[in-house]
């Protein structure tokens, strides 16, 4: 009887030393999340991610192995606002999770936290890739990111109550750096105010919005449309009445269009990290935003 009833209290041991650590699954659509996770979450969160920066988070293959880490998950972070609409549906259906479905406190949205820009008074397929729901690169402005950061650790909490003290722990430090941060990049970006820069697509309209960097055009003809040969012809003539300091592109877009009219018209092309992982040495948010700074700061005259 004794011995029954040790091995009853060693179970019941056992079984509370497995929940106090277990962690929380995060399945992350994008590298920036996958970054903001862990730094919310630390040693409480294991996070997978579905895209790595030379990847275009619009389109990848929804593999088996993503299915499979989908299914295990207790909580999805993407961007939303359409942008994985085309991969995203299909890894959820197929996985068969209910828990990360939209509308469950498993699924979170980033998009949905914050402000949007470029949301279209109307659709139609004549305006090219437009997404409805607005611009969902939100990660390049740093005060929607914190905003972000703050939703995201609730929900955490919500997730893992018995750990609030962890990760409201583990938020205001992040708020505390995130912010010193902030304030270092707004001054020494400023001599980027006004600077007139041609982009490949439009991932870079939160950045702009909060530099004031002006787009002087792009080498999509419409958003998701390849550039052609009659649309840089277009883009030459207007940048010799208006010149720009930069022609950018991702770590995951082909350079030709961008070396093109660089050729075409002395412009330097400027690729940029976008996200982590899209640099040497970008491992992290804080390094994303700083190599970021630095690459465009060398083309300002």
């Amino acid at each position: 009887m004794k011995r029954t009833y040790s091995l009853v209290l060693f179970l019941i041991g056992m079984g509370l030393t497995q929940a106090s650590v277990a962690k929380l699954n995060i399945f992350a659509c994008e590298p920036e999340w996958a970054s903001l996770v862990q730094a919310l979450g630390g040693s409480q969160v294991t996070t997978t991610v579905a895209t790595t920066a030379h990847q275009d988070p619009h389109r990848i293959e929804p593999r088996p192995s993503l299915i499979a880490k989908v299914r295990r998950a207790d909580l999805l972070v993407c961007s939303g606002a359409e942008l994985e609409i085309g991969w995203l549906p299909m890894l959820q259906r197929q996985a068969g999770n209910r828990k990360v479905l939209p509308g469950r406190v498993g699924y979170f949205e980033t998009a949905q936290q914050v402000e949007r820009l470029g949301i279209p008074e109307k659709l139609d397929r004549s305006m090219g890739d437009v997404h409805a729901s607005g611009n969902p690169h939100v990660h390049l402005d740093p005060h929607r990111l914190l905003k972000i950061a703050s939703a995201l650790s609730e929900r955490l909490i919500t997730l893992d109550p018995s750990n609030t003290a962890h990760y409201r722990s583990r938020f205001d430090d992040f708020t505390s750096r995130w912010q010193q941060a902030v304030q270092q990049w707004q001054r020494i970006a400023e001599p980027l105010k006004g600077a007139r820069v041609v982009v490949h697509h439009q991932d870079w309209d939160y950045l702009f919005d909060w530099l004031q960097i002006v787009k002087a055009g792009s080498l999509e003809p419409k958003p998701g449309l390849p550039t052609s040969a009659g649309h840089l012809a277009k883009l030459r003539q207007a940048l010799k009445e208006e010149p720009a300091v930069a022609i950018i592109y991702t770590h995951y877009q082909s350079p030709k269009a961008a070396n093109r009219l660089s050729q075409l018209t002395g412009i330097v092309a400027l690729e940029l990290p976008y996200t982590v992982g899209g640099g040497e040495g970008v491992t992290d948010l804080f390094s994303l935003y700083d190599e970021t700074l630095k690459r465009l700061l060398k083309v300002i005259p």
